[in-house]
């Protein structure tokens, strides 16, 4: 009987026709979105809810259709989100890392772990200088480089180890938790994701 494929060719019609009215939808509020965003001299970049492969793809066109720069980050495919940034503050390679490691982006921790780093250089350089340094045994261990580095730079340093280890991975969580779990029905065909989008 002709009405049995007739009524599957209709039904499966309708359903694209859904789709893809939902695809122009959810692009329409992404657009009012980034809008918002561009306009708000406040905010130099924005996190997303987590979206499918499709949702991000979207989101990723038009944000470069407004000259902005997006990158998507998160693990699996359920918990991938994008982040926008307005050009003029494009992430450093260091902040992306960050991200990627899904810990949140602290630009003055940034500052103090790079401050350390040189100072610990420089200490390296002029230990090397000025040759083996012979330590009367009884003396502590910031005494015997405080010449070197004073007592308050050894402060801080002793400080700064102490911050890191109590700033555990709370952040890390943040992303699974509130997965929003608003399947929109289409996009659900999960193929492999290049890493890339």
């Amino acid at each position: 009987e002709m009405g049995v494929p007739f009524t599957q060719a209709a039904r499966l019609k309708k359903l694209q026709e859904q789709e893809k009215q939902q695809k122009v939808e959810f692009r329409k509020r992404m657009e009012k979105e980034v809008s918002d965003f561009i306009q708000d001299s406040g905010q130099i970049k924005k996190k997303f809810q987590p979206m499918n492969k499709i949702e991000r793809s979207i989101l990723h066109d038009v944000v470069e259709v407004a000259g902005l720069t997006s990158f998507s980050f998160g693990e699996d495919d359920e918990c991938r989100y994008v982040m926008i940034f307005k050009k003029e503050f494009a992430p450093s390679d260091e902040e992306l890392d960050s991200y990627r490691r899904g810990e949140e982006w602290d630009p003055q921790k940034a500052e103090e772990k790079r401050r350390l780093k040189e100072l610990a250089q420089r200490q390296e350089e002029e230990a090397a200088r000025q040759g083996p340094v012979v330590v009367s045994p009884a003396s502590d261990y910031k005494d015997k480089y405080s010449h070197l580095i004073g007592k308050g730079a050894a402060k801080d340093a002793a400080h700064m180890l102490q911050a890191n280890k109590t700033y555990g991975c709370g952040e890390a969580a943040v992303g699974a938790g509130r997965a929003g779990q608003r399947s929109t029905g289409w996009g659900e065909g999960r193929e492999a994701e290049a890493q890339g989008s």
